[in-house]
């Protein structure tokens, strides 16, 4: 029998959100058997909380937005990528804006947090969601779909097509442990196109991204250096394991062909509709 896991300790950091630019105090701290994932806004009335189910998906352009009791948080799945690497089931996310801080860009300074706290098992079972059958989406496009394959663990294998030369097609595949996720996975950042940032700013978009926390690259070259040569593709993989935690803790095998924050949530949905 696995055990749910939670935090023993409280922490916190500080820092900007990737597309609000707002400044955040994220508090992560330990929750209740059975409570899962939940967020709380602490700067709005009441502190209403949302639960990090993918029943609370609104919204999955450029990041996942999740809304519930007429509030809303978004970019969540760097966070929850950290938190499914760990198995974390119960914990509180206090922020006193809409959206956490961005700090490196990846997850690996979650997952060092987490870490610091550290993480106690609880007196009561895990609910482990076992995958038996196929469960696919495919984009409109008929080119990009995300499955879900039975698998004793949790393993994704993803293949990033990009026309950039500099980029061009990418794959991975990984047996998601802690282990791996931190050495392989977690310091990915997120990526973004230089022609592309000032369309986004001009959306609201990107506001708190710098040099520091994505990688950039333009039509000559990258103009930060990269982690990883496939570091695009790794990041994908980070994105992946945050956005099925919305279906809960799932074994699996995910297998993405060119998936986003978009198709990632119809997969977790189909998943959590059958098992919730």
């Amino acid at each position: 029998m696995q055990r749910q896991r939670t935090l023993r300790d409280s922490i916190s950091c500080t820092g900007v959100g990737l597309h609000s630019g707002k400044e955040v105090r994220l508090e992560l701290k330990p929750a209740d058997i059975d409570s899962g994932i939940i967020f709380s806004r602490t700067d709005l009335p009441a502190r209403p909380q949302i639960h990090a189910t993918a029943a609370n998906v609104t919204a999955t352009m450029r990041a996942t937005t999740l809304e519930e009791n007429g509030a809303k948080v978004f970019t969540i799945e760097h966070l929850l990528s950290a938190l499914n690497a760990l198995r974390i089931d119960n914990c509180l996310v206090e922020m006193n804006a809409e959206e956490p801080p961005v700090l490196n860009g990846n997850a690996i300074d979650f997952f060092r947090m987490i870490q610091t706290a550290r993480i106690v098992e609880q007196d009561a079972e895990r609910k482990i969601i076992r995958v038996e059958k196929i469960y696919r989406v495919d984009a409109a496009d008929g080119e990009r779909f995300v499955l879900a394959l039975p698998h004793d663990g949790f393993r994704v294998s993803f293949v990033s097509v990009n026309p950039h030369p500099l980029i061009g097609i990418q794959y991975a595949d990984f047996e998601i442990t802690e282990e791996i996720y931190a050495r392989e996975i977690a310091p990915a950042r997120t990526i973004a196109y230089e022609r592309e940032i000032d369309a986004l700013r001009s959306m609201g978009l990107g506001l708190g991204g710098t040099i520091e926390n994505v990688i950039v690259y333009n039509d000559t070259g990258w103009l930060n250096e990269l982690k990883y040569p496939d570091e695009l593709v790794r990041h994908k993989i980070l994105d992946v394991i945050g956005d099925i935690r919305l279906a809960g803790i799932v074994n699996c095998h995910i297998v993405a062909a060119a998936s986003g924050h978009a198709l990632n949530a119809q997969l977790a949905k189909k998943i959590y509709a059958d098992f919730y």
